[in-house]
């Protein structure tokens, strides 16, 4: 058996910070070959419609379809649904209930603020219709079915249509479609599901927005349609961040790693320590672990290529590098987890202390498991009520109100040099009342 190659450095070591930085720069791919490709199949989806759609699952998943069945019927979801065993169905429904207990905590509301002769606020209003993609290449992800559905449901979203691929759905996925109560459901993947969601066909409804993980394709998909729709934020491999400090258990962390590095191998995992004896700790136990693993082909390539243990200056210097790494999960394993929660600036999840490890929270923990990957927790979040919500400003003013704040408009108008603009104010501030 090959030996491990999982990289060890010392911050103060030479070609550290080299090395640190390709991992910051993990989402660096050369999209040119994938964008024409993704380009053609979503303009013959908006030219055929679902004869494109039909055409593109025969040539990608290798079986043909009616056009009546790229929707799967009631019939065929309740029957899908009971195929489930009784304790997998339990765990969904225990599941279901804890995310769906999580986003109903905190849904935006309507708002005003009144003054004298004025009111401003926002209208809340929830999606006329939105789009859920789970794929299905890897597993069957009910999981994600789950953290989809359930928060554009809190959110109030009328009409949740999923797309998955698939001549026949696991059922587990169809299980966890009835529970996050998802309006239709499409056995339809790839580019081609985006393409129709986004633009719409005979039999597949268009939609506001488009959430979801993927392959590479899909989601250059999802950029491309981006503007027709709204999207979420764009997923890529996973990956998680671990800061411990030396009383941490190697054989937990090794197993936290492996977690993640066994999805994919582009998929990163880094652990930053002060204690080198912790690190080496890790690495044998990560060495140890691996042949166990069904997935252990993928998890090591993973582990050579975009994964690193860090000997770190201290605590601070760990969580500086978790900021700058800008970690999918992020795990603080140390004796008091929440004193070093006020320095992390930047992460999709965070997760505290030996028993809250990453798998709890892509399953039962509540919080959504669809996060930004590749340092894009910088600027996107995770997937919640948030994102299937619209906000509508709200101005009212009375003729008081204009008359003291109208005359700064005008000149800002002037400013610009829109005269109309300044016109339809004067025109009201020479008015008589």
């Amino acid at each position: 058996m090959a030996a491990l190659e999982l990289a060890l450095l010392d911050t103060r070591d030479a070609a550290f910070s080299e090395r640190f930085r390709e991992l910051e720069q993990r989402r660096s791919v050369d999209r040119s070959q994938l964008q024409e490709r993704v380009a053609a199949i979503i303009a013959d989806v908006r030219a055929r419609g679902d004869d494109a759609v039909i055409d593109a699952i025969e040539r990608f998943d290798g079986y043909r379809l009616r056009p009546e069945e790229l929707t799967l019927s009631e019939a065929e979801l309740e029957a899908g649904a009971g195929q489930l065993d009784r304790e997998d169905l339990a765990a969904l429904e225990l599941a279901a209930e804890r995310v769906r207990a999580f986003h109903s905590l905190h849904v935006p509301e309507s708002w005003r603020h009144d003054a004298p002769d004025e009111r401003l606020g926002q209208l809340v209003r929830p999606l006329a219709r939105v789009g859920l993609y789970v794929p299905a290449g890897v597993a069957p992800l009910a999981s994600t079915t789950l953290m989809l559905g359930i928060p554009a449901e809190v959110a109030g979203v009328p009409e949740r249509f999923m797309c998955s691929p698939g001549k026949v759905l696991h059922p587990a996925v169809v299980a966890a479609a009835r529970l996050a109560r998802v309006t239709r459901v499409y056995r339809i993947g790839g580019v081609q599901a985006i393409a129709a969601l986004a633009y719409g066909t005979e039999r597949i409804a268009k939609v506001d927005k488009i959430v979801g993980p993927g392959t590479a394709h899909t989601q250059e998909a999802k950029r491309q349609v981006f503007g027709q729709v709204a999207i979420d934020s764009e997923a890529g491999p996973s990956e998680v961040f671990i800061v411990a400090d030396a009383g941490a258990r190697a054989d937990f962390l090794a197993a936290d790693l492996l977690a993640q590095a066994e999805h994919d191998p582009l998929a990163s995992v880094v652990l930053a320590t002060p204690s080198e004896a912790l690190a080496r700790a890790v690495r044998d136990e990560v060495e140890r672990q691996l042949p166990e693993l069904q997935r252990a082909s993928i998890a090591r390539a993973a582990l050579r290529d975009r994964s690193m243990l860090v000997v770190t200056r201290g605590l601070p210097e760990a969580c500086e590098l978790a900021n700058r790494y800008g970690a999918e999960h992020l795990q603080i394993c140390v004796a008091n987890p929440d004193a070093w929660l006020a320095l992390i600036e930047v992460a999709g999840a965070v997760f505290l202390g030996a028993y809250s490890p990453v798998p709890i929270g892509d399953y039962v923990a509540g919080p959504s498991h669809v996060l930004p990957t590749g340092g894009t927790a910088r600027f996107f979040s995770a997937v919640g009520v948030e994102d299937f919500l619209h906000r509508i400003s709200v101005i009212d003013l009375g003729e008081a109100a204009f008359r003291r704040v109208a005359p700064s408009a005008v000149r800002l108008a002037r400013l610009e040099g829109l005269d109309a603009h300044a016109r339809a104010l004067e025109i009201r501030l020479s008015s008589k009342s």
